[in-house]
């Protein structure tokens, strides 16, 4: 519109208010229904007609809740709001839906819902179409968190069947949107279905508004198909539309698909000087604080601990559970668990879990449904492996394979199968480490098959067991678990094990380096160079340890460490280094090692029994003997 003819119609409000009505229910073009409502308000104010006014008023604050956001427009759009309130027939409709709206708002901005509830009852008392459809509405979109799912499906089905008797096709729309966006927050199976009836409507007559949202789940299915590039050049566009629509989410929802690209990608840490500005864009929901999340997780992905620390620290506040529940609150969540995982900060993870745990059947999903991170339940299972509970972690990450298996969301099905396996390699039982073999195998197997990349998986090898002597006990220690045992010959055939993974070392020369057996008239070398190679590499590592080791205990164990294998050596070999000359039986030397390795494990079973069980299936003895952790 130009100048010019906008001059010739402000004397004509009834026009103006027609031209935005048209433009905002039919077109979904909030651009332009703004500028029309705008000149509306302002001839209604010149002429004296509050009924025209609050008719503009209402139009200025558009589809969604919380459009204006930028506080001098936030402001501007309240006090038309309440001028308008304040200048109509307090009983009338006008001021009923003018009161909705108010309180719509309001509720958004603090996260609330009591007060829109409180109108929506009060419009369907008084047998308000246009009142009742219009609360419905903004209830459903203050009511996006998690625990209202149940309440949002009843509120959708309700608006459609109002849209019958307003005549206006937004309110058609909106339900018929709103049901499938509802369905999408619900992993439900039958999500697509609304979408398609969704598409229909849209093919009869474009709705930019209500066709952006419907454009941005298109994106977020084929991040879920692993379609990575058409992705990306579908959010572009997108955007575009959303831009045009006048969507003040365009940008934020953009950045949101590149987010969930880049990270299935491995690419998040080049997001971080968009994700940088973005945490503080004015386009952002008051109540949206899944950029925050985003930012963690880039940073400490980056290695930047202070940046990612900082950043989840300031999303938990007082207490984490006072995050708002909006229709970001999930993905906030499952970006805090991500980073804690990545900073092993187990406290944060642990209230994390046991915020999410009640969701444990949601898909992660973002705002409308423009992105989606897979099931809680990776979520729960990553936040149970930051605190170390490997019982709770298994389960969930199996879990959530077989819940993005039916989401179709090939990306997050390999993310929990790599998390999955790391999960089982950690927890070591029998049959653990071959199940997160196979996972890995299956994974990279399907991502083959569907060109979608597998990035590396931050831990995913095998944690392996060390120990140290101290005086008459022995420390084991693997991922994060730490038990004492008493010596014993089969703790020095242990510890030789363990400082060589992977290696097999005769049954022969693990009994004559700890002097289990007796010279005979047969002689032989009782460690052969390879085995005096091994001891003395792991010598020289420990020189190392010990030179850069500040006073403390773990110098102490290192120099334990060094003081056995030293003790070892020297008895194992004669002067000058020759190996010592050894009379044995190989079938005697095999028993014993076998019985005095196996009582070794035991003792370390019972102090703690999954470090047992992996050294159980791990540790293999025989006429040679290994420790193989993966």
């Amino acid at each position: 519109m130009n100048g010019a003819v906008l001059a010739a119609r402000d004397a004509d409000v009834e026009a103006l208010l027609s031209a935005g009505s048209r433009a905002l229910e039919l077109d979904g073009d909030l651009v332009a229904s703004r500028s029309w409502f705008d000149h509306a308000y302002r001839a209604a104010e010149r002429a004296g007609d509050t009924a025209a006014l609050a008719e503009a008023a209402l139009g200025l604050s558009g589809l969604w809740v919380h459009e204006h956001r930028a506080t001098p427009a936030s402001v501007l759009l309240r006090t038309r709001l309440e001028q308008a309130l304040a200048a109509v027939t307090p009983g009338s409709e006008l001021a009923l839906r003018l009161r909705i709206r108010l309180a719509g708002e309001s509720d958004y901005r603090t996260g609330g819902h009591a007060a829109i509830l409180a109108m929506l009852g009060e419009a369907r008392r008084l047998g308000a179409p246009v009142a009742r459809a219009e609360a419905l509405s903004l209830a459903h979109h203050c009511l996006l968190g998690p625990e209202h799912g149940a309440v949002r499906r009843r509120l959708a089905t309700e608006l459609i069947g109002e849209s019958h008797d307003t005549g206006r096709r937004s309110d058609l729309l909106m339900g018929v949107l709103w049901q499938a966006v509802d369905l999408f927050l619900a992993g439900e199976p039958h999500a697509e279905r609304r979408l398609e009836e969704l598409r229909v409507l849209l093919a009869e007559r474009d709705h930019l508004a209500v066709g952006f949202v419907a454009a941005a789940i298109e994106v977020m299915l084929d991040i879920r198909a692993g379609r990575f590039a058409e992705a990306e050049r579908a959010a572009r566009a997108c955007a575009e539309r959303g831009a045009r629509a006048g969507d003040i989410d365009a940008a934020g929802w953009y950045g949101a698909q590149l987010v969930a690209i880049h990270w299935y990608q491995g690419r998040i840490t080049e997001l971080l000087p968009m994700l940088d500005e973005l945490v503080h864009s004015p386009t952002l929901s008051a109540v949206d604080n899944a950029y925050f999340a985003a930012l963690a997780v880039a940073a400490a992905a980056d290695g930047d601990r202070r940046q990612a620390a900082g950043t989840v620290a300031t999303l938990c506040g007082d207490d984490l559970g006072e995050l708002p529940r909006s229709s970001s609150w999930l993905v906030t969540m499952h970006g805090i668990v991500e980073a804690t995982y990545l900073l092993d900060d187990a406290a944060t993870a642990a209230r994390a879990y046991a915020l999410l745990e009640p969701f444990a059947d949601l898909p992660v999903t973002a705002s409308l449904g423009v992105a989606c991170f897979g099931s809680v339940r990776h979520a729960l299972g990553t936040a149970a492996l930051t605190t170390g509970d490997l019982d709770a972690a298994v389960p969930h990450l199996g879990a959530a394979v077989r819940h993005n298996l039916a989401l179709g969301h090939w990306p997050a099905v390999m993310a929990s199968r790599r998390r999955h396996a790391h999960a089982l390699a950690r927890r070591g039982r029998a049959a653990d480490l071959a199940a997160a073999r196979t996972e890995l195998a299956t994974a990279v197997r399907e991502a083959e098959a569907l060109g979608i990349p597998v990035p590396a998986e931050r831990d995913h090898q095998v944690p392996r067991v060390s120990c140290a002597r101290t005086g008459r006990r022995w420390r084991i220690e693997r991922g994060g678990r730490s038990v004492q045992v008493e010596h014993g010959v089969g703790m020095l055939h242990l510890a030789v094990l363990l400082a060589n993974p992977g290696t097999e070392i005769p049954a022969v020369e693990l009994a004559a380096g700890a002097g289990v057996l007796a010279d005979s008239a047969s002689p032989h070398a009782v460690l052969d160079s390879s085995a005096v190679r091994g001891y003395r590499r792991r010598l020289d590592e420990l020189h190392n340890e010990i030179d850069c080791l500040e006073p403390g205990a773990e110098l102490d164990r290192a120099r334990s460490e060094r003081d056995w294998l030293v003790a070892e050596l020297a008895g194992a070999t004669g002067l000058g280094g020759r190996t010592r000359a050894f009379a044995d039986n190989g079938e005697r030397a095999r028993v014993a090692v076998g019985k005095a390795i196996r009582r070794a494990i035991t003792r370390i079973t019972e102090a703690d029994p999954a470090l047992g069980e992996h050294l159980r299936t791990t540790v293999h003895t025989g006429t040679r003997c290994s420790y193989r952790p993966t």
